[in-house]
């Protein structure tokens, strides 16, 4: 058991490092082609930060383990929510400026709201799948549409500028993106195997495994890039960065392994973890948009990390007893 644990942490690592220069390279392609900073941020950095739960979901899918991909879905989603932008705004309140905010708020709570009606048979089909991904290209369009009558004003759009106004070389931006890569399918796999080994030995379920150690070991990207923006004064791209891989987490880490290997999954998806996270998304839009618009306090923070503690200690304690 000794090696399936560290099996685990060097998986997370992995997964930690990949993602931090697949997400570097990816933007910087980007800004070499012409686009946008702000273009990017919406679009390619909120996709490359998915890109753990993605492969995780992938590998898990093939292994005929697609539990484990829902769990991890719904899992980041509470985690960033809670783990994420709870710890961040604990450490520093910050100040949400940003109207386009707004529009990506409303966009991951109608993918979360379509996950759920197209799961409510208990069943993912390559349908279910298709239909996923076919909202997330719309999704993908109404984002880049927003992006281009967004006012230089925004602050959004200057905090882009100034975290992607140094563009790297072609070629260490090809460097990145790949060896990022290859750390993320490596890192997936190794987690994936290490953990399933471990749900095994104790009696924990892949739907468990997936919302607890894969879905925090895949926000730790989210994590970081958040205390990183918040302590730069970013306060919005944090906030962004939170609601964009969320989105994503609901249509395409559901939709792509869905794709791979249409399963059935248990009840407790639809009873217990998709309202936890449905509850997380209202109040998190209820704190930043109508409690105090614009603002989020300690207090806030640490009561979104307590709903996520308790929840990962509601998951653990009816295994364990």
């Amino acid at each position: 058991m000794l090696l399936e644990n560290l099996g685990i942490l060097t998986g997370l690592l992995l997964l930690v490092i990949g993602a931090d220069r697949f997400v570097l390279g990816a933007a910087n392609i980007a800004r070499g082609l012409g686009m946008p900073p702000l273009l990017i941020g919406l679009t390619i950095v909120s996709i490359a930060t998915s890109a753990p739960e993605v492969l995780v979901g992938s590998v898990a899918a093939l292994d005929g383990k697609l539990e484990i991909a829902i769990g991890n879905a719904i899992g980041s989603n509470i985690a960033n929510i809670g783990l994420v932008l709870g710890l961040t705004v604990l450490i520093m309140p910050v100040k949400i400026a940003s109207k386009t905010l707004r529009h990506e708020y409303s966009l991951m709570f109608i993918a979360a709201v379509v996950a759920i009606v197209l799961m409510l048979d208990y069943e993912l089909s390559r349908m279910d799948s298709v239909i996923l991904l076919v909202i997330l290209a719309g999704f993908l369009y109404w984002i880049v549409r927003i992006a281009k009558q967004t006012p230089a004003t925004d602050p959004l759009t200057s905090g882009f500028e100034l975290e992607l106004a140094q563009i790297m070389p072609v070629n260490k931006s090809l460097f990145f993106f790949l060896a990022g890569l290859i750390l993320l399918l490596a890192g997936a796999e190794l987690l994936v195997r290490c953990c399933v080994a471990v749900a095994q030995t104790y009696g924990i379920s892949d739907l468990v495994i997936g919302l607890t150690i894969i879905a925090v070991g895949t926000s730790l990207p989210e994590l970081a890039a958040s205390l990183m923006s918040v302590l730069k004064k970013e306060v919005d791209i944090a906030v962004g960065n939170i609601l964009g891989s969320n989105m994503f987490n609901m249509l395409a880490v559901i939709g792509i392994p869905a794709l791979i290997q249409p399963s059935v999954f248990g009840g407790e998806v639809l009873l217990r973890d998709f309202p936890v996270m449905m509850a997380m998304t209202l109040l998190m839009g209820w704190m930043v948009f109508i409690r105090k618009p614009g603002q989020f306090d300690r207090i806030e923070g640490g009561v979104l990390l307590i709903c996520f503690i308790t929840y990962q200690y509601w998951l653990f304690a009816e295994p364990i007893s």
